[in-house]
């Protein structure tokens, strides 16, 4: 009997110890009954589509902006570096191609954690189990969410490849800093495309999953440093590379290229009316729809209109002298502005500066880079110059740098005075360029689209051409005197902008000139709501034109986009284009959701027909020729576009003789900096408003029109020499000249109905080739009598016609 206790003994605690382990597998197979209908469909996997933001594009394909919460590049597994795989296999899962979605030990670690917390302390996930949790579950540390992420596991591992598993969690991982996806966190971080990195930043990345922000390279550069380090001493455990190589990359540093935004084009003002177009009319849904919205907006003239209001109102400021260092106590809140960063003065020596940047990097500014700043003592006043460093900063205080081009160090100043530039597409009005102000982030007011202004003598040639529409000639002569109205409190005496006066000159002189009392006296010949009718077809808003003779010295406010679309009618010949700037739409699937189709002009519609044929002549025997009788040859079709065709608003005479003048505003004119471009093809008009508020130079060439303009958001004088010549030019040069660059001169053709004359600048009559005041005006045909002959000197004859182009 006493063999027989022994081994019942043993029986009764073999079945004591599986009475638990019975129970946890029924327990399992309980949940797994229960669970597994509820559990979702894998299969969906498969087709899966990945939250993508709206992306507004340039013209030539290049990134303006994305709206979205989510930074994604989506990638397929061929895109992804084979090392990169690697990389990520030694920081996750290295047996990832081995097993069948489930980690063993990892599982047991976990199961651990539960018995002696009651909760999982550790996932022991592999990456299959992590594509179940990041698409299915949600981030809670729960048994029986762990259990339900076995359960997909396994049935992922059915449903899918490997590389399909793979390429799944590397799309999906966030990464820190709104990055979604190591597509997405390789331009974040680094400013690349997936295959540009390197080794040690593929390990960078690599590290990222476990702890996005602890790890993250921006927030806490050390600790990322460690983490990749240990995910490079893992891929040379493993293999995964070479002894030199590890040794090259522990070397390298963190060489980070931070990018809270993706975009390759300065344009933000362009980006904020993509999007308030789209939310109108689609609603917030757009932000997740992975659209792509392609803009008529190049990607080169953008970013060359950017820097040239940057440039100019930069340098608008200097010349007003330094207004001191930024009146804060701490670099933490300070932003990059216009590209002038925020740094802190540590050190102040006889003429050097030495400076700390937010990010930690010192510099030294030497004195050619600081002795500009001069104290700004009010709009036309400037102090002495400085002598010494001190002079102007004392350590501590915080100031705007910025590196120049020969890449050094220069003291700066964010601009208190604002601008803008807007360029369309004469021929269509699409919108070329646009750029609202001088920094978006510093404001978001767009004063392209939004900023009513005082035209000033912009306005001018609007007025010119209604005189010319209602017969005067370029040539015609009016009388440049003192005018006067009213009497007492209504007195009313206008002036010219120098306080001369020319007495009688041509009126191609004097919009050249810009001579308020020409530009009134026409007004008074037009008349007032005669010439408000004619302005307001160029879209000026009727009820901003003024009722009274102010209108000829442009007292109107306008937008700046209304003033690039006027001056587009005078550029193309005399038709009205809509400003535009969404060319189309499409999906993620490259489906074209929308085409525009604006209104352009249509050059070959209004050309004249070709002339019919002369019947052919036959001979007749026995001598003579006879006419052939056929049937008439049918008339020539008319050129039928297949697009809308631009309505003409102003005679092809007119607008010709218009840019004829305006082409002289630049060549003898108020317009003459613009000549530092080396082009003849650019035509323009100065204007300055009442105390010099506002400066601003429209103008157009090679069918690209632009308008630039410089003042206060609350109007007050600029200075007494800040003139749209001297303020506004340069800012639309230096855009002009990189938005032509390599563009032929474009010269349309003289229309029919106009004969080239050889006059006298001054008082418009004809003359020969050697008046050195000679030039070749543009007279409507049927006038040609109007045009006084000269007295000729004794011994000569008849002046020439010279039908050539003075440009």
């Amino acid at each position: 009997m006493k063999n027989l206790k022994a081994p019942g003994r043993r029986e009764r605690l073999l079945a004591l110890a599986a009475f638990p382990i019975c129970g946890v597998f029924l327990t399992l197979a309980g949940l797994y009954l229960y669970l597994a209908p509820q559990l979702p469909d894998v299969e969906t996997l498969k087709a899966v589509k990945f939250e993508t933001p709206l992306q507004v594009m340039s013209q030539d394909g290049r990134l303006v902006a994305e709206f979205g919460e989510k930074h994604t590049t989506p990638l397929t597994y061929e895109q992804i570096p084979p090392l990169f795989v690697k990389a990520i296999l030694a920081a996750e899962d290295d047996r990832f191609f081995e097993h069948e979605g489930i980690n063993a030990k990892g599982l047991a670690r976990a199961f651990v954690d539960i018995l002696r917390t009651g909760s999982i302390q550790s996932g022991g996930s592999t990456i299959t189990m992590q594509v179940a949790k990041n698409y299915f579950l949600s981030q809670e540390r729960t048994f029986s969410r762990k259990f339900i992420e076995i359960l997909l596991a396994k049935r992922i591992e059915d449903s899918l490849t490997k590389e399909e598993i793979l390429t799944l969690y590397v799309n999906k991982i966030f990464l820190g800093h709104r990055a979604y996806g190591i597509g997405a966190a390789a331009q974040v971080y680094y400013g690349k495309k997936i295959a540009e990195l390197g080794l040690p930043e593929m390990a960078m990345i690599a590290g990222l999953p476990k702890a996005p922000s602890a790890f993250n390279p921006v927030n806490n550069p050390r600790r990322a440093l460690i983490r990749r380090d240990w995910i490079l001493n893992r891929m040379l455990k493993l293999g995964y590379i070479s002894p030199a190589d590890h040794a090259r990359a522990l070397a390298m540093p963190v060489g980070l290229n931070f990018r809270a935004t993706f975009a390759e084009v300065n344009g933000p003002y362009l980006a904020e009316m993509v999007r308030d177009s789209l939310v109108q009319q689609f609603g917030e849904e757009i932000y997740t729809s992975g659209w792509k919205v392609y803009t008529t907006v190049n990607s080169e003239r953008q970013n060359a209109a950017a820097q040239a209001v940057i440039e100019g109102l930069i340098a608008y400021d200097r010349r007003h002298g330094w207004r001191g260092p930024e009146k804060a106590d701490q670099l933490s809140g300070l932003y990059t502005v216009g590209g002038l960063e925020a740094a802190r003065v540590t050190a102040v020596q006889e003429k050097v500066i030495e400076a700390e940047l937010k990010n930690g990097r010192t510099l030294q500014i030497g004195w050619d880079q600081m002795k500009w700043a001069r104290p700004y003592i009010s709009v036309n006043r400037i102090g002495a110059e400085p002598r010494k460093a001190a002079d102007i900063v004392q350590p501590g205080d915080i100031i705007r740098v910025r590196q120049n081009r020969a890449s050094l160090w220069e003291l700066a100043q964010v601009p208190a005075v604002q601008g803008q530039l807007i360029a369309l597409d004469a021929d269509s009005g699409a919108l070329e360029a646009i750029v609202g102000g001088f920094d978006y982030t510093q404001s978001k007011f767009n004063r392209s689209l939004q900023g009513w202004r005082q035209a000033g003598s912009t306005m001018k040639p609007f007025v010119y051409a209604a005189a010319l529409e209602r017969g005067y000639l370029p040539s015609s002569l009016i009388n440049d005197s003192p005018l006067s109205f009213g009497e007492g409190d209504t007195l009313w005496q206008p002036g010219n902008s120098d306080g001369e006066f020319l007495g009688p000159v041509t009126l191609r002189r004097a919009l050249y000139m810009s001579r308020n009392m020409v530009s009134i006296r026409l007004l008074q010949a037009v008349g007032v709501e005669n010439a408000r009718n004619y302005v307001a077809r160029f879209g000026f808003p009727a009820g901003k034109l003024p009722r009274n003779l102010t209108l000829a010295l442009g007292t109107a406010e306008i937008l700046p986009v209304q003033m690039a679309a006027a001056y587009a009618g005078l550029a193309n010949g005399g038709f009205h284009v809509g400003p535009w700037f969404i060319d189309k739409v499409v999906d993620k699937s490259g489906k074209v959701l929308f085409q525009a189709r604006p209104r352009q002009v249509c050059r070959p519609c209004e050309a004249p027909p070709a002339p019919a044929p002369e019947p052919a002549a036959t001979e007749i025997s026995g001598g003579g020729t006879e006419l052939a009788v056929t049937e008439p040859p049918p008339p020539p079709m008319p050129e039928v576009p297949d697009y809308p065709g631009a309505q003409r608003h102003m005679s092809g005479r007119t607008a010709y003789q218009m840019q004829s003048i305006l082409r002289d505003v630049v060549i003898r004119g108020t317009g003459r900096a613009a000549l530092s471009i080396g082009r003849s093809d650019l035509s323009g008009k100065t204007g300055t408003t009442n105390e010099a508020k506002d400066a601003w130079f429209a103008g157009f060439g090679g069918k690209l029109v632009a308008v630039a303009w410089l003042g206060f958001d609350q109007p007050q004088t600029l200075g007494k020499v800040e003139y749209g010549g001297y303020a506004a030019v340069p800012i639309w040069n230096a855009f002009m000249g990189a938005a032509l660059r390599g563009t032929p001169e474009y010269h349309p053709p003289a229309p029919a109905g106009l004969t080239a004359l050889r006059l006298n600048l001054d008082n418009g009559q004809r003359t020969g080739d050697d008046d050195p005041r000679g030039y070749t005006e543009w007279v409507q045909t049927e006038k040609l009598g109007q045009i006084p002959e000269a007295a000729p000197a004794p011994g000569e004859g008849t002046p020439q016609v010279a039908p050539e182009e003075l440009f």
